[in-house]
């Protein structure tokens, strides 16, 4: 069985996306490391290998959970599934 993204976490928000050519409308494989458990996700997006996926839906002033730490905040919605980068998400250092 393929992984097509990893968690870290039980409490991440998204997760990485670990192989090339993720198409939108493909049912996706993840591995949560924390708890050694494999995950069922449909992406509705294109991703690239090392963006993130959204694990469920993110409003837009949410945080963002990447390694079980504060990667940044939404500045737009995002739905289950689809790709989470600079366009819907930027860092609160600045």
């Amino acid at each position: 069985m393929t992984n097509h993204f990893n968690v870290h976490h039980k409490a991440d928000t998204v997760g990485v996306i670990t192989v090339e050519g993720v198409e939108a409308g493909q049912e996706l494989t993840g591995w949560i490391m924390e708890t050694d458990e494999t995950v069922k996700l449909k992406a509705l997006d294109p991703i690239p290998i090392g963006h993130k996926i959204a694990l469920g839906d993110i409003k837009s002033g949410d945080t963002v959970v990447k390694y079980g730490h504060d990667v940044g905040k939404a500045v737009a919605d995002v739905g289950k599934g689809h790709h989470v980068h600079v366009h819907n998400m930027k860092t609160k250092r600045w």
